[in-house]
């Protein structure tokens, strides 16, 4: 599968940066998911889950309390007030 930057930070910095396959999170619209090639798009964040499809094929789940979400050229970038990965098992 294709892969595209994920940057996701907080006004404490970054988070995370690395290539990624997709993310999917609660948008304003109702749930989404971005994957390589999405189109463009700007769209404010629900607090909820977020999971991330990392590069190996593996997935992250993470608590965001909201924020913003900007799509552009196989980059994806994730501004949240605050984001927590959960403990994966």
């Amino acid at each position: 599968m294709n892969k595209f930057t994920l940057t996701i930070s907080s006004p404490d910095g970054i988070i995370y940066q690395d290539e990624v396959q997709g993310i999917s999170l609660r948008g304003a619209e109702g749930d989404l998911a971005v994957l390589s090639g999405h189109v463009p798009f700007i769209t404010s964040i629900k607090p909820g889950e977020c999971k991330v499809i990392m590069a190996d094929d593996s997935e992250k789940i993470a608590y965001v309390d909201g924020g913003l979400l900007t799509v552009s050229n196989d980059t994806v970038n994730l501004l949240a007030g605050s984001f927590e990965w959960k403990d994966n098992k």
